[in-house]
């Protein structure tokens, strides 16, 4: 499909386009996407953020290229925001629902939007904020800052611009028809309260990954350990499939102890954070954001997989944290432990992580754990930018992830927004190898190991 072929009538046609301007050590060309019209000339990034795989193998290449560019400049906001964040009672704010979002929030929503519109004028955009908390509180200003030395042309980053950014992936903004959709999906910050919490661990994501793969043994202390995060999430849906996804974490914990992963260096600990991309049949992969963020080289990518855990009893399973063990079918037929030295029989590992559902993703994805469970609360709704890019980020890991009664998660049940999902029971995501037999325990409430 030529996606700048898809039918956008809200969105009128971008300006021609020009080079990227960011001010760094980066060298830009000029290059035809295959998916563009002839007309158009998309420049991308060609030298630190090459892709793990060749071009001719992935059909959206330069859809995730400039998705790569994009989350990494993301990524510095969100670094330069959160040094800020302690130092000025303006920077943090809370939305009408009592969840914690920062000017780093809405400043990563109109960042992405204005760059991917710049690029792909006729893909809409659904994500998770608007405007209106900005414009009420009067805090445009403080977004501009943050925004105008990330994006490729300053000069256009002007209030009224990033208010209409933003409110281009807003609610309302875009009305589908009820056939397959192609649109970019963004969470902007997930799990805000980690970054309001001053947490170790950030991720900026944009449908696409990029994770450590680490070993499946349960002498891994530290998978137990509370790991404190938030993400910024951004995917591209194809005719109502997921194609491609990034994610970016500037301070995820990577332990290199295992060495059995081309690629990794020996001996090695560090917060270097990482960038995980994803495309559909080209694999997961994960690269230190450090390397990218550096004029160090050589840049390696990791693929990761799944782990290779076969059976539910001893798995590291870990849930939202608004949800107990308790909560959830399989805590009838396991007790949770959170000590890796102390799982017996009947007993399942129970990963602490917070927040956002994406870390989860992740953390399946890289093999950090075998299961992500999720209940569906009668009063909550569910939000696909909380599972966009985590769905194909395990899926091309060797994942599975699909409600609890074995359904794929439709993306197109919201025919007009396609802003929320309606998974029966709940959402699973597991490492494939236990999600027959998780369903079935789910389903009867009993286990055969």
């Amino acid at each position: 499909m030529d996606l700048l072929r898809y039918s956008s009538s809200r969105f009128p046609a971008a300006h021609p386009q020009l080079p990227f301007s960011t001010p760094l050590r980066r060298r830009f060309v000029a290059v035809r996407s295959p998916t563009a019209d002839s007309s158009l000339q998309i420049f991308l990034l060609q030298s630190s953020l090459s892709l793990p795989f060749l071009e001719q193998k992935a059909k959206y290449y330069s859809e995730l290229e400039a998705a790569v560019d994009v989350v990494e400049r993301a990524c510095r906001l969100c670094v330069d925001v959160k040094k800020s964040l302690f130092s000025s009672d303006g920077r943090i704010l809370e939305k009408n629902d009592q969840t914690p979002v920062t000017i780093a929030d809405f400043g990563v929503q109109a960042l992405v939007s204005l760059e991917m519109n710049k690029l792909f004028p006729s893909i809409p955009l659904v994500a998770e904020e608007d405007s209106a908390f900005l414009r009420s509180n009067n805090l445009v200003g403080s977004v501009v800052d943050v925004v105008k030395d990330k994006a490729t042309l300053g000069d256009e980053v002007t209030d009224d611009n990033i208010l209409k950014a933003i409110d281009r992936g807003g609610k309302d903004a875009y009305v589908f028809a009820p056939e397959p959709a192609t649109y970019w999906i963004l969470d902007p910050i997930d799990g805000t309260r980690g970054f309001v919490k001053g947490s170790e661990s950030l991720y900026v994501e944009f449908l696409a990954a990029w994770i450590r793969v680490v070993s499946f043994h349960l002498s891994h202390a530290y998978l137990a350990k509370n790991t404190v995060s938030f993400q910024v999430g951004l995917a591209l849906v194809v005719e109502g499939k997921i194609v491609l996804g990034v994610m970016g974490c500037p301070n995820w914990h990577e332990d290199c102890s295992d060495n059995s992963i081309i690629g990794v260096q020996e001996n090695q600990s560090s917060r270097s954070g990482i960038i995980m991309v994803s495309h559909v049949g080209c694999g997961t992969w994960t690269k230190r954001l450090s390397d990218i963020l550096s004029n160090e080289s050589p840049h390696t990518w990791t693929r990761c997989s799944v782990d290779s855990c076969q059976m539910v009893q001893g798995a590291r399973v870990t849930i939202p944290e608004s949800q107990t063990w308790k909560s959830l079918p399989l805590s009838g037929l396991f007790d949770a432990k959170t000590d890796s030295k102390n799982i017996g029989e009947g007993n399942i590992l129970l990963l602490s992580a917070c927040c956002g559902s994406l870390c989860k993703y992740l953390m399946v994805a890289s093999g950090r754990a075998s299961v992500y469970i999720q209940g569906k609360k009668a009063t909550s709704i569910i939000k696909v930018w909380d599972h966009a890019v985590g769905i194909i980020c395990v899926h091309e890991a060797g994942g599975k992830v699909t409600d609890w009664e074995g359904s794929s998660l439709d993306f197109a049940a919201d025919q007009t927004e396609r802003r929320l999902i309606f998974p029966s029971g709940g959402v699973l995501v597991t490492n494939g190898s236990l999600h027959s037999k998780i369903i079935g325990m789910i389903s009867s409430n009993s286990s055969v190991l």
